[in-house]
């Protein structure tokens, strides 16, 4: 069962039309596969807000609950921090707080199997020969589920090229080492070779994963393609399947709305993050990854993230982000290597958040923040600039999505920088 709808115009589809295409696909569900007596759904977490996922989980713990059906809700978190009651509330309404299961990486997996290691020399052309161990959610694999809805944006991804489908699975609700090799193999391989693409390494790592070991497993994906002007989410394409068609489709219009082509290189780049949304430099350098790809060498990015107050999710990946910084992909992998660095080793996906958190030396990154003093933004690998100071000058509620001219200089402001993909015309086509 394969259900696209796509935009009719830039208008998006209402609400009112995905909550019906909702019940349909519940309907069908039902009439191939019998009753559902017990559901879990698989939203992403408050980072991924105008995914629609929230109003889409809405949608179907309504009708469940309507039909007598038990809802479980447990939401992607990988290795962020659980949604809190507040960011709960604006995300899923009225579904209930404790209805919500906190996944840890950690603890609550269950081994399935493994990626050997052929098949990873074979998917990242010799780069990583490690096998991989496949590693879910212990409930994930409980049978007493009926259906299991996995809801979420298709929007470009600096590891995996195009974020969801299987990925929602593997590292929102993954274990340590899928998550962690993952993240390497996406790093050691490039991420501009990746972003905005399907077929990564990193997405055959995980399509490899799913047809070998959950195959079978009842899932539902319901997949969004949105932008959010102005912050009002507009969903221009909902792809509903239970193999992998929904995502290709989907792919092929997330390259067509979320990927920003601009004429030439950036040579000053703002980027203001939303602190309702971002709250660390693990999350908050979607900034530097996403705009890479269209900044000038020698230019300069400017990042007002006044809501960002610590570097990692966890007190462990904070620790290992103040010991090693941002400073560039070789470094990293030459300390990596080191026989000092088995902290490093054994959390590799912060390994590879440190390379993607820099700019290998061809442009310059300035944070500005509040809750974060000026020497330890200096001490990861920034520069540092008071937060007032700046937003003063690049004022976020004054300046234009695009080119803007201040004090006689051109600079090109981004408001959400989760939401697309920056690429400069001139290089990618070179």
């Amino acid at each position: 069962m394969d259900i696209f709808r796509i935009a009719s115009d830039e208008g998006g589809i209402s609400n009112d039309e995905i909550a019906a295409l909702l019940e349909q696909v519940l309907a069908d569900w039902e009439a191939r596969r019998g009753k559902v007596r017990n559901a879990l759904v698989i939203p992403p977490d408050f980072t991924r807000f105008h995914s629609n996922a929230g109003f889409i989980t809405q949608v179907f713990y309504r009708l469940l609950t309507a039909k007598g059906a038990a809802v479980e809700i447990l939401p992607a978190l990988g290795t962020h921090v659980p949604v809190s009651e507040s960011q709960w509330k604006t995300m899923f309404g009225d579904i209930p707080y404790d209805k919500m299961i906190v996944h840890n990486w950690r603890t609550d997996v269950v081994r399935l199997g493994e990626v050997p290691s052929d098949a990873v020399e074979k998917i990242s052309e010799g780069l990583w020969k490690d096998p991989v161990s496949v590693e879910v959610n212990r409930r994930l694999m409980d049978e007493k589920y009926d259906l299991i809805v996995s809801p979420g944006q298709v929007v470009p991804h600096e590891v995996i090229g195009m974020a969801n489908h299987a990925k929602n699975i593997f590292v929102g609700t993954g274990g340590s080492d899928m998550i962690n090799k993952s993240h390497m193999i996406g790093a050691v391989c490039g991420m501009e070779k990746a972003m905005g693409r399907d077929h990564t390494p990193v997405r055959q790592l995980f399509d490899y994963a799913f047809e070998h070991y959950m195959a079978d497993r009842p899932i539902l994906w319901v997949l969004t393609v949105n932008t959010a002007p102005g912050g009002k989410i507009r969903s221009h394409g909902i792809f509903i399947g239970e193999g992998r068609n929904c995502l290709t489709e989907a792919v092929r219009l997330a390259q067509e709305k979320n990927i920003d082509y601009v004429e030439h290189g950036i040579k000053k780049c703002v980027v203001y993050l939303d602190p309702s949304e971002f709250t660390s430099t693990w999350l908050g350098n979607k900034a530097i990854y996403r705009t890479r790809m269209a900044m000038a060498d020698g230019g300069e990015l400017i990042i007002l993230a006044p809501g960002v107050h610590q570097f990692g999710e966890d007190k462990t990946v904070d620790g290992l982000i103040r010991k090693y910084g941002y400073r560039g992909r070789l470094h990293t992998l030459e300390v990596f290597r080191r026989e000092d660095a088995d902290d490093l080793r054994a959390n590799m996906g912060a390994a590879a958040h440190l390379i993607h958190g820099s700019s290998d030396g061809r442009f310059s990154i300035t944070y500005c923040v509040k809750n974060i003093t000026r020497e330890e933004v200096e001490g990861v690998g920034f520069k540092s600039a008071d937060y007032d100071e700046m937003a003063a000058k690049y004022d976020p509620a004054k300046l234009k999505y695009g080119y803007n001219t201040v004090d006689g200089e051109e600079i090109y402001f981004i408001p959400n920088p989760a939401l697309g993909l920056w690429i400069n015309r001139e290089k990618f086509n070179a």
